[in-house]
């Protein structure tokens, strides 16, 4: 058998072709007519899932009857061996299952891969030679699918929901488990724990969610690892001692009690909407999580059969260091370990908590609570339908995913075979990805608009769109079919009807129409920055690739109309914040203060939507490429975004030259995206802001020629003095590198041109026979304190920076200086 990535309509079929099987396995009874089964809506593009074949088999040899197995897996392996995991080299997956698929799939259809033998002789080669590889992994329906792991968090959340709601195979099968288990054991670190992310060092919240998981998958206590992770969540004080997120889970297992959690009040989703801490201000992934949070801790759940359940009370022994019966848990609400407190409970917030812990237990308060609760759970059940109807019951992200579904589960009376929980159990493969490392949960559906986008700019800065035209009308295909549009288009889903001014106001959504996501279609939520450089590509594909024309009026390709390119430009100019800058997927609705009310512990920022650089880089970009390509659609308001753009931009450039890059490790990066933003809002490339930002990239760049940061930038909030101390090259990455690179070829001055040319070096010396690079250490970020994975960047940026760099400097990049 094979683990195989089924994308776009095949996975829908897939999905749906066994599901049926699945609920009769469950107990249930289909009521749906015919035997046809449950279905999926919503559009179909873009979707990733993977499915065990049992027909799979080996593939052949060198035998002559098909590929070259060990040629194919030489490619797909990123310059490692070509069988194994070892986290202890490097903790991130290559992708190398995924991408030794796609590679046997190209070359079946009778193309032939790059030649392995030659080097390439100058930048150009390289950039041609890195585009034939990356052309291999390109999906049917044009996206470019890639692990998007790394949190460690995460998939524990769902195996709580799994086993709580009576581990239905509509939710998780045996082959799942397995490969969910393979990649939990994997990452366990030489202490016994897990970190919060691929590349943390063991913290409680990540170390008691996979212990957790991995006993509820049927690990005995006895074994090996169990003891090893026993013993370092009992060196810490016992599972009292982890954060909330993970006490949430353990309460909603019946491992831990919910007096030993902070309360989580649904009735605040009752305060009128002007309210100035009503919970509809906060950031949309905030939100969306304490949402089902409030739920399910207003109604108590807990698993019904955890009294006699022996996996739970085992764990009731094992988490602690004192018997189970003689905790006091109200005392534990605010204990956590020093690991895992990076952004402690303000005494703001630790007061409220203290005072809504009097409101609960107030039994001179009851009657009044229990009348205004049951509103509060009422209106967040309403909520959590709009939103899984929005989403076609992905949710925003997986968080939320599994306390949506739990909460459905919950209000269908514990019947796993309800409409709505059958339709959340259709979704959970969205989340879920198989890489060399095992199964893991991804931190989103996806990022496959966002790096798609990025690809094809990539390829029209080398100047390749139509040498590669398969490349680009695939590109253009996926790209119309994942624009967010209207209930007058053949985009028909229930989620639709959430998208009147009455609803959005409702329930707190941005206008959607015109955008795009971050992923596909069918999960509905536009972000600013993807929308622009979904436009972006759009217009660059419209006016530097010839063969899009000849598609498009040859009616081989579906158009995008000037409206919608209108409909994206006006999302665009709806997200800009008033202080000239634009968040990720609404306008900012708080307040800094809100800051003090942060209860994670183990994220920081992450209660209103900041303006960020990288979100107002590819917002004004946007409109100035718009602009360029309609130029009488509100002319006067873009000409004005732009320009508070960039004060924005300027604004926040730190002394030293720098941007601070919320999204990705994370000065390079901050740096690509301020300096090009800069200049492209009019900033003159001599002008004092690219001067300083230019001074600080060359200050870093290292002996080899190449630039390197690790997480601790983002973590720290201070550049990383020993570049990619443990998975680059002396200190260097390649994907550093490469943001480096475009800032410094955006600004174009000869005198950087030295400094340019040796990063250059560094990347053809980088790059691997093949036209790929190796996967380094991990490129993104999200709430300053977890990393997360883009086995795309490494193919993408490397590619890029190449076809920029010449183009900035001509021939003379590739002499010698």
């Amino acid at each position: 058998g094979r683990w195989t990535c089924r994308v776009a309509e095949d996975s829908h079929r897939a999905t749906e072709g066994s599901f049926s099987g699945r609920i009769e396995q469950n107990g249930g009874a289909e009521k749906n007519g015919g035997g046809s089964g449950p279905k999926l809506t919503g559009e179909p593009f873009g979707r990733q899932i993977w499915t065990w074949d049992e027909d799979g088999g080996a593939l052949s040899s060198s035998s002559g009857s098909g590929p070259d197995e060990n040629a194919v897996l030489e490619m797909a392996s990123g310059g490692r061996p070509h069988s194994g995991f070892d986290p202890s080299v490097n903790p991130n997956s290559c992708d190398r299952v995924f991408r030794a698929q796609m590679i046997r799939r190209y070359l079946r259809s009778g193309k032939t891969s790059p030649d392995v033998t030659s080097r390439p002789r100058d930048s150009k080669e390289a950039a041609r030679k890195a585009l034939h590889f990356y052309s291999m992994l390109q999906t049917e329906d044009g996206h470019w699918a890639g692990d998007y792991g790394g949190p460690h968090f995460l998939m524990p959340g769902l195996i709580v929901a799994w086993y709580v709601m009576g581990k239905p195979l509509s939710v998780l099968d045996q082959k799942q488990v397995d490969m969910m288990t393979r990649y939990l054991l994997n990452h366990q670190q030489s202490d016994g724990g897990w970190g919060t992310h691929v590349e943390s060092p063991s913290t409680m919240f990540g170390t008691t969610l996979s212990y957790v998981a991995l006993r509820l998958m049927g690990k005995d206590p006895d074994d090996p690892a169990m003891q090893r992770g026993r013993a370092f969540i009992r060196e810490q004080g016992g599972a009292v001692m982890t954060s909330s997120w993970a006490k949430f889970s353990l309460c909603l297992l019946g491992a831990m009690e919910w007096d030993g959690h902070n309360v989580v009040p649904p009735e605040m989703w009752l305060l009128p909407s002007w309210t100035p801490f009503h919970p509809g201000r906060l950031w949309c992934h905030c939100r969306m999580v304490y949402l089902p949070m409030g739920y399910l801790y207003g109604a108590k759940f807990v698993y019904d059969k955890a009294e006699t359940d022996p996996v739970v009370l085992g764990l009731r022994e094992e988490l602690y260091t004192r018997p189970y019966g003689e905790i006091d848990w109200d005392k534990t609400r605010f204990m956590v370990a020093e690991m895992d407190n990076y952004s402690p409970i303000p005494l703001t917030m630790a007061f409220l908590q203290n005072c809504l812990a009097l409101y609960e237990h107030s039994a001179l308060l009851r009657p009044l609570r229990n009348w205004v609760r049951a509103k509060g759970l009422k209106f967040c059940l309403e909520y959590m339908r709009a939103e899984d109807l929005q989403t076609n019951y992905i949710d925003i992200g997986p968080v939320n995913k599994v306390f949506n579904f739990l909460s459905a589960y919950h209000a269908a009376g514990g019947n796993i075979n309800d409409p709505a929980c059958q339709a959340h159990a259709m979704r959970v493969p969205d989340y879920l990805w198989v890489a060399e490392d095992g199964m893991k949960m991804q931190g989103y559906n996806g990022s496959q608009c966002w790096d798609t986008s990025f690809a094809i700019q990539a390829v029209m800065e080398c100047g390749l769109l139509d040498e590669f035209p398969e490349v680009s009308a695939k590109v253009w295909s996926y790209l119309e079919r994942t624009q967010i549009l209207s209930t007058e288009t053949s985009q028909s889903s229930p989620a639709y009807e959430y998208e009147s001014p009455e609803s959005r106001d409702m329930y707190y959504r941005h206008v959607s129409k015109g955008g795009w996501p971050f992923s596909t279609s069918a999960h509905g939520w536009p972000i600013s920055d993807c929308t622009g450089e979904g436009l972006k590509s759009v217009l660059a594909l419209l006016e530097h690739s010839k063969s899009i024309r000849a598609g498009l009026k040859d009616g081989s390709l579906r158009p995008i109309n000037q409206k919608r390119l209108c409909d994206a430009a006006n999302v665009i100019l709806t997200l800009q914040n008033e202080d000239g800058g634009w968040a990720t997927y609404e306008n900012n609705r708080g307040f800094g203060w809100y800051e003090a009310l942060n209860p994670s512990e183990v994220f920081g920022d992450i209660m209103i939507d900041y303006s960020y650089v990288e979100c107002s880089m590819a917002s004004l970009t946007a409109l100035a490429d718009f602009r360029d390509h309609v130029p009488d659609h509100r002319r006067e308001e873009i000409d004005a975004s732009i320009a508070r753009g960039r004060k924005f931009m300027k604004s926040i450039q730190r002394p030293d030259g720098s941007w601070y890059g919320s999204w990705a490790c994370c000065f390079c990066y901050g740096c690509w995206f301020g300096v090009e933003g800069l200049i492209r809002a009019g900033e003159p490339r001599d002008s004092e802001p690219i001067a300083r930002a230019r001074a600080f990239l060359l200050r870093h760049q290292r002996p080899n020629g190449g630039w390197g940061e690790d997480f601790t930038s983002c973590y720290d909030k201070d550049y990383a003095a020993d570049g990619m101390r443990d998975y680059g090259d002396e200190g260097s990455g390649v994907v550093n590198t490469a943001w480096a690179l475009l800032a410094l070829s955006a600004a174009g001055m000869e005198e950087d041109l030295e400094a340019v040319r040796k990063g250059v070096r560094y990347l053809i010396q980088r790059q691997l026979p093949c036209g790929d690079w190796p996967q380094e250490g991990i490129a993104g970020v999200f709430n300053r304190a977890c990393g997360i994975t883009y086995t795309a960047y490494r193919n993408v940026f490397p590619m890029w920076a190449l076809g920029r760099c010449r183009e900035a400097y001509k021939e003379a990049l590739d002499k010698e200086g």
